[in-house]
């Protein structure tokens, strides 16, 4: 097996355990792909139609809005699942950027072959719902942080959470992440990891 496809498949088995022939089936849908840094995989406006899984680099998703402001909304790197997920799942065009922030190598697969595996494999649609509710789970976990953490208290909280980030994404798309300015980063940066 595929160095790769080794991750995926131990990944998957954290959420979800599957069978064995549930796991040729799903295995079979993924195909490795390699982006640039700073390439926009999925462009707003765009369907995305393919689940990523990353195996390599570091990622995001955001939005742009008419004045040209950007809101980064979601990191993805080695060993998750990355998209926009909610163009995939609704099958509309979306309201979001993916691009690439490193150098990024990723298995994907069709969200039409993923759909179909759902149906005939109910171990699958168990993986798929798992996934989706520790995603929503961390969304509102996410949104209390912004509405009702301190600056300070949102960086620590990114710390504890995920504490190799700091070194992964550059500083600039963190604080963008978190909310807060660049030169309070910078601050929590000097004062709480010494």
């Amino acid at each position: 097996m595929i160095p790769d496809l080794q991750q995926l498949k131990e990944y998957v088995q954290q959420i979800q355990p599957l069978s064995e022939i549930e796991w040729d089936a799903f295995a079979e849908i993924w195909k490795p792909f390699n982006a640039n840094r700073k390439v926009k995989i999925t462009t707003m406006g765009q369907q995305e139609r393919f689940l990523y899984f990353v195996s390599a680099g570091a990622q995001r998703v955001y939005y742009r809005d008419d004045e040209d402001r950007e809101a980064t909304l979601v990191f993805t790197y080695p060993f998750s699942f990355g998209g926009v997920l909610d163009a995939m799942l609704l099958e509309k065009p979306s309201k979001y950027f993916y691009e690439t922030l490193t150098e990024s190598r990723f298995l994907r697969a069709p969200y039409i072959k993923l759909k179909a595996l759902q149906h005939t494999h109910c171990g699958i649609q168990s993986l798929i719902d798992k996934a989706l509710h520790n995603s929503i789970a961390g969304l509102l976990a996410r949104e209390v942080e912004l509405q009702c953490f301190s600056s300070e208290d949102k960086f620590r909280s990114l710390l504890k959470r995920s504490p190799h980030i700091i070194h992964l994404i550059p500083h600039k798309y963190l604080a963008n992440y978190l909310g807060i300015y660049p030169t309070n980063f910078s601050k929590f940066m000097n004062q709480i990891i010494v």
